[in-house]
């Protein structure tokens, strides 16, 4: 496993934000829906998208991709027969859980899916519920509610459903892409509370890019999917709120004054909420939503505070190494579903943010922080998480020397995380052999 010594730094100046990662999912398997030509521009090509890209092929969508402005044709179709092979969604749980609901529409036959170890230990009983209550045979072959499961084709009838919405939005999403397609219209019902709810509005905001709209009550419980046919279009994807996070957080923590650019405010990113929440914090934030830029100046401290997270659970190792710098305890809610991430995101946060000396109660649903007064040096594990490395990577650049380790999980996301934060002034250098 690839590790990285992090030395303190001071980093300032400005980087483009990467691509979104949920917009381009959500893209690649609406275009791959909509019989005719789609382009997809500013996609993400990363780990994550592209095993959606394979998983759309392999449903026999035609895509070129080409890595030079990062542009996507896809010409789509509405009915398929099963792939050829067992679908490997590698670590992508937005993979898993959108090809699941698609696989119920294949002609015949049988689709298996599964993915790496983390993704063969995420659950996915609600979605496989939900189909068969929408006639489909769906089971998990290990009976545990874990990839590998195993569709069965044929279609999907439609009538109701009722899906528990505490674990992940992203069933519901994949419910409502391939929902237009089933035989009969689909009422489908959430059960509990539904979290994540700004990744449901990105999927509807991208259906209907491609002509296809949902009706749904103001709470977002109920969805009344009704036949329809996408269209193919043009869809460009958003930059990514969920790393412009992280890059703000570095600015805010090891930064004099650092701009992240390529911003789009226009279509709905839950993870945007960063803005306000490091200026709830005493973040000397700006953003310019015409530009599409935002602006943050480095802080000696920040103040402390209580943080729903629910609908954000993203931000978690955000604002967790955020608390790292505050002055008053900050107190992270909501996020019992982070536990069903890559990983136990909340364990694991705990676990390595009191390395570096800070004080952590850990509770079903969240986390309370106290910063200490100077962080240690520490050896830091990031758990093959993306996000957890690049959290702790920039948590690192407040201390002497740290060593953190899963510096090879960042091509999930942002391949380019280490070069990008180099090229500000960081710190950042290969672990030695013999270091």
């Amino acid at each position: 496993m690839a590790s990285i010594v992090v030395r303190r730094s001071k980093i300032a100046g400005s980087v483009r934000c990467p691509s979104s990662k949920s917009y381009t999912h959500r893209a690649l398997a609406v275009a791959s829906l909509a019989p005719g030509q789609s382009t997809i521009t500013n996609a993400l090509l990363a780990r994550d998208t592209l095993a959606t890209l394979a998983c759309c092929r392999a449903f026999g969508a035609e895509i070129e991709s080409r890595r030079e402005g990062r542009a996507v044709q896809v010409r789509g179709r509405r009915n398929f027969d099963p792939p050829g092979n067992v679908l490997n969604c590698e670590n992508s749980g937005t993979t898993i859980r959108i090809m699941t609901a698609l696989s119920g529409l294949a002609s015949k036959g049988y689709v298996v899916l599964t993915g790496d170890e983390s993704l063969r230990r995420r659950p996915m009983q609600p979605i496989l519920d939900a189909l068969s209550q929408l006639g489909v045979e769906a089971h998990s072959a290990r009976e545990n509610g874990t990839p590998p499961l195993i569709v069965k084709g044929g279609g999907i009838k439609g009538g109701s459903a009722l899906i528990d919405g505490s674990i992940s939005s992203q069933f519901i999403s994949g419910l409502l892409i391939a929902g237009v397609y089933a035989n009969t219209e689909i009422l489908l019902k959430i059960k509990g509370d539904l979290v994540s709810k700004p990744y449901v509005k990105a999927t509807l905001a991208t259906m209907e890019n491609f002509g296809v709209k949902v009706d749904h009550d103001e709470n977002m419980l109920e969805y009344r999917i009704r036949n329809a046919e996408y269209r193919p279009a043009s869809f460009d994807v958003p930059s990514d709120f969920s790393t412009a996070a992280l890059i703000l957080a570095a600015g805010a923590l090891a930064g004099e004054k650092l701009k992240v650019k390529g911003l789009n405010f226009g279509l709905p990113q839950g993870d945007s909420q960063i803005v306000e929440i490091m200026s709830a914090m005493g973040c000397a934030i700006k953003a310019d939503r015409q530009k599409g830029e935002v602006v943050v100046q480095g802080a000696e401290r920040l103040e402390g505070g209580e943080f729903n997270l629910g609908d954000t659970p993203d931000l978690l190792p955000v604002v967790s190494i955020l608390a790292l710098k505050s002055t008053s305890p900050v107190k992270i809610t909501g996020v019992a579903h982070a536990r069903v991430k890559e990983t136990d995101r909340v364990a694991n946060i705990a676990k390595e943010i009191s390395k570096l000396g800070a004080k952590v109660e850990e509770f079903h649903d969240g986390l309370l922080i106290n910063a200490p007064k100077k962080l240690k040096n520490a050896s830091l594990e990031a758990y093959e998480d993306h996000r957890l490395f690049m959290a702790f990577s920039i948590a690192a650049m407040m201390t002497d020397k740290s060593v953190v380790a899963g510096a090879e999980s960042v091509d999930v996301s942002y391949p380019n995380f280490v070069q990008d934060m180099k090229s500000l002034g960081a710190r950042l250098a290969p672990m030695p052999s013999r270091e």
